[in-house]
């Protein structure tokens, strides 16, 4: 069982990396627009999800609150194991 919580460990931080990565995208595309190569496509992306939960009406208002207790959680966990 320990390597379960290593590998929830290790997931954890690539999912927070991801998410800095996120958002440096964000403002790498605010700042240069669609010049930048690798985070180009970030912010249309991410306004096609946020339209995609809006279109689905109350379910794509309980898939955002599960993402988000997700990632609450996750940091919850992180800080009770420091």
């Amino acid at each position: 069982m320990h390597y379960l919580e290593e590998v929830k460990k290790w997931l954890g931080e690539i999912t927070e990396v991801f998410l800095l990565l996120v958002a440096l995208g964000i403002i790498a595309h605010i700042l240069f627009g669609e010049m930048v190569p690798f985070f180009g496509s970030i912010v249309p992306n991410l306004t096609a999800l946020i339209a995609d939960l809006g279109e689905n009406g109350l379910v794509g208002l309980i898939a955002l609150a599960v993402i988000l207790y997700l990632f609450q959680r996750r940091r919850v966990l992180a800080q009770q194991q420091q």
